[in-house]
């Protein structure tokens, strides 16, 4: 057990499943829908029957009505792969009311979401791989299914450090590329990056066939900027500070973050993302409960 998992909230959450939205590939028996037909309770279609076929599988029934030889077929069940992408970019390191401390911040928050989740994953037999979105950072781990790769998950998950700029565009791009079959793409970022790399890079997950699923962290004074003196400005992405006087700004800048939000509910819509807008001040296993819930069949 890492800190980040906590026992309790994987027990609140154990009643729940990860569901993929699509039909999966996989290599082994799971209780995720696949993209070929085997055995399972839920019932997919009839088809003729072909020689060659098992005859256990003849509806004798439909014979009876018909006069012809029918086969029933069945949704077969997969295991999933679970990739998890963490923002691991300067700006990442931002807390509640601008706070740095170890335990609050936009990272620590991913480390709770997606720790439980890789834990959840895990136990249900699912596959776990993790990718560090970061310039300074690259670190590139492919879903594997045993206990002691997920231990290898969740040594590098407490060993991550917001620094730098992002490489998110990048990063996920290598994903689609280097992830072959079908996948739930986890993203966990503030999403600080050019829009429309953003939109190029999930547009390539959809090529792909991926289920992408995207957590956005925001703190929020990002969203009201409710400060009412002079104050300086750090850029925690390498950029000069800034002292100035936020009332003279404050309109434009709300202005502008709508229009940034806007921009990007756009670009998941279009590009059929599960997303997700979430305050670093809630608790996470409320949003991961939330995640869940509407994704169970």
């Amino acid at each position: 057990m890492r800190h980040f998992i906590d026992p309790q909230v994987v027990s609140r959450l154990s009643g729940l499943v990860l569901d993929a939205r699509i039909p999966m590939v996989g290599s082994v028996s799971g209780r995720h829908r696949s993209l070929t037909r085997g055995s399972s309770l839920e019932f997919s279609e009839y088809r003729k029957y072909v020689p060659g076929d098992d005859t256990r599988r003849l509806d004798w029934r439909a014979w009876g009505r018909s006069d012809r030889f029918y086969i029933k077929e069945f949704e077969a069940d997969t295991n999933l792969r679970l990739c998890l992408v963490v923002d691991v970019s300067g700006s990442m390191g931002y807390g509640p009311q601008g706070q740095q401390q170890n335990g609050s911040t936009k990272l620590d928050f991913a480390r709770y979401l997606c720790g439980t989740l890789a834990y959840l994953a895990a136990g249900q037999g699912d596959a776990v791989g993790l990718s560090c979105a970061g310039a300074s950072c690259q670190l590139e781990i492919p879903p594997r299914r045993s206990a002691a790769h997920l231990k290898h998950i969740l040594d590098k998950m407490a060993d991550m450090k917001a620094q730098g700029d992002t490489g998110l565009p990048e990063t996920l791009h290598a994903v689609a590329e280097k992830v072959s079959q079908r996948a739930l793409v986890v993203i966990v970022s503030d999403l600080f990056t050019d829009p429309d790399e953003l939109r190029n890079a999930f547009q390539h997950l959809r090529f792909r066939r991926h289920d992408v699923a995207v957590f956005h962290l925001l703190e929020q004074n990002e969203l009201d900027f409710e400060f009412d003196r002079p104050i300086r400005f750090v850029d925690l992405e390498g950029a000069p500070p800034m002292l100035v006087d936020p009332t003279t700004m404050a309109r434009q800048y709300r202005d502008t973050v709508r229009s940034w939000l806007k921009e990007i509910t756009q670009i998941v819509r279009n590009s059929l993302i599960d997303y997700h807008r979430v305050n670093i001040e809630e608790h996470y296993a409320d949003v991961l409960a939330r995640f869940l819930l509407a994704r169970m069949k």
